[in-house]
């Protein structure tokens, strides 16, 4: 018996349209670049959309899984057209050779739903409907983040689809799981549906788009609720606002069972209960956040014992932020604290070549910060002293994207010669300091810190929420700032649609 056949591909990307740093080739080849037979064997048990692919081959021998091009990268400015064109070229031709080779039965696309590409605000949108014209009867499923920004256009394409339920998003296998066994159902059971999406522009704030508590728990509870048959998943997307596109903000996309729904009102009707639940807590996203002084002040004043970190959001590299921003690290030297300190981390080859050059306990000048002009902060110019240099390769070890490989370039850890209480690590790519391995990979122990200041935001807490006696958010400038009326938006007119109480 001929055995089904799974097209499997990825273009994982969150846009911001203020990042300083281009999504280029080498971005993406840094992150993630590959294809062919050897992915599932190296993705097998990561805790990602790819390991659930490998996951449902083991459990589905009749079924042949193919992996296609399947591309991710740190969030940044956007994707540089020759990538784009690059990345559907070959996606193009490895679905037309599967028609030629028995045809396909599904296609699985792992997406993120914010990818921008320098001319085209929606290319995810593009890259599936090249896939429906290419194999137009099977049916298509994808799986999105949270932060998606979604074209009502999304319903018309796939048959399957879901998002992650978490944020931090620690379910990224189980949503791709998700969207497999629909694919499955439909290819083995006739499975047929109908989808509504609802997107009316509503802008929220992903400051205070936790999942754990606040108003996306309410809104997720509520999505679940409405999560009956014949409806099959009710998907919440809050949006991410820094992409800035016409289909920017929150959304709500619905699958029901075309069976029980032939007109799709049951899911037209499940997708404006849950908007409805989003509008109306649409305020108590908005929130206000300390300036990094106050920030500091309020942590070293704190004097329960234990971690305290505070997440400058504005440059989260998860965000689109390139590691350059100096507002928090101004104020960390103007504090002067008198306990252990990390400050983690710049994006700073200039800095990472010259302390490789110089050695460990070596001591030198260098200047941090202010890569790509003095809009986000003018740049810092230290003393320090080398501790140790690294090769900056680690496996992450906490709950989002357990067990994959990650590499930030050649990496060093400098302690500042006027303030030896504080060290900073400094990489030559952007790196997402928010797993223990990229602690552990610098000989430094979180637990023996007094003060962790880290460029990042809400995915920190997965790893280190237990880890910290206290979390304080600050907002500086950065192209990921809460005041979005701060950026020079195009799409939007963020000083009227989104007021930020004062």
């Amino acid at each position: 018996m001929r055995r089904r056949r799974l097209a499997v591909a990825r273009l994982w990307f969150e846009g911001n349209a203020f990042g300083p740093i281009a999504a280029d080739r080498a971005r993406f080849e840094a992150y993630e670049w590959q294809a062919g037979a050897g992915v599932l064997d190296a993705m097998r048990g990561t805790a990602t959309e790819l390991g659930a692919v490998a996951q449902f081959a083991d459990a589905h021998p009749e079924w042949e899984v193919v992996v296609l091009r399947c591309a991710a990268a740190l969030p940044a400015g956007p994707i540089t057209e020759d990538v784009y064109a690059a990345y559907a070229d070959e996606l193009q031709a490895g679905l037309r050779a599967g028609l030629e080779d028995g045809g396909w039965d599904a296609v699985y696309l792992s997406l993120h739903g914010a990818a921008i590409t320098v001319d085209d605000p929606t290319p995810e949108l593009r890259i599936a409907r090249l896939v429906r014209s290419i194999v137009p009867l099977a049916p298509v499923g994808a799986s999105f983040d949270l932060h998606g920004n979604m074209d009502p256009a999304w319903a018309e394409v796939l048959d399957v689809a879901s998002v992650y339920r978490t944020h931090p998003h620690v379910d990224m296998d189980a949503t791709a799981g998700r969207v497999l066994d629909g694919l499955r159902r439909c290819a083995e059971e006739g499975l047929r549906t109908r989808r509504a999406l609802l997107n009316r522009g509503l802008i929220l704030p992903s400051m205070n788009m936790r999942t754990a508590a606040g108003p996306m728990r309410t809104i997720e509870q509520a999505a679940r609720s409405a999560t009956r048959a014949p409806v099959l998943d009710v998907n919440v997307f809050g949006g991410f606002p820094y992409a800035d596109t016409p289909a920017t903000g929150a959304s709500v996309f619905v699958v029901s069972d075309a069976a029980q729904d032939p007109a799709g009102s049951a899911a037209a009707a499940a997708a404006s209960e849950v908007m409805a639940c989003i509008e109306a807590l649409a305020p108590a996203f908005r929130v206000t956040l300390p300036s990094p002084a106050e920030a500091l002040a309020d942590a070293l004043g704190t004097q329960e014992a234990g971690l305290i970190a505070i997440t400058d959001s504005a440059d989260n590299p998860l965000s689109g932020g390139g590691g350059d921003t100096t507002g928090l690290f101004a104020a960390l030297l103007a504090a002067e604290p008198k306990v252990p300190t990390l400050f983690a981390s710049f994006a700073t080859p200039e800095a990472v070549r010259a302390a490789w050059a110089a050695g460990v306990d070596a001591s030198l000048d260098v200047t941090l910060g202010g890569r790509y002009g003095p809009q986000f902060g003018a740049p810092v110019s230290v003393r320090v002293t080398v501790e140790a240099l690294t090769e900056g390769r680690f496996r992450n070890v906490g709950p989002m994207q357990t067990g994959v490989q990650r590499s930030c370039g050649r990496t060093a850890l400098l302690r500042l010669a006027d303030q030896p209480e504080v060290r900073v690590i400094v990489t030559q790519d952007v790196a997402a300091a928010d797993d223990p391995a990229f602690y552990a990979l610098h000989g430094v122990d979180p637990a023996r810190l007094r003060l962790l200041c880290v460029k990042a935001k809400n995915h920190f807490r997965a790893a280190f929420a237990d880890r910290c006696v206290r979390i304080i958010d600050c907002d500086a400038p950065g192209p990921a700032c809460l005041d979005l009326s701060r950026l020079p938006f195009r799409h939007r007119h963020i000083a009227a649609d989104y007021p930020l109480p004062r």
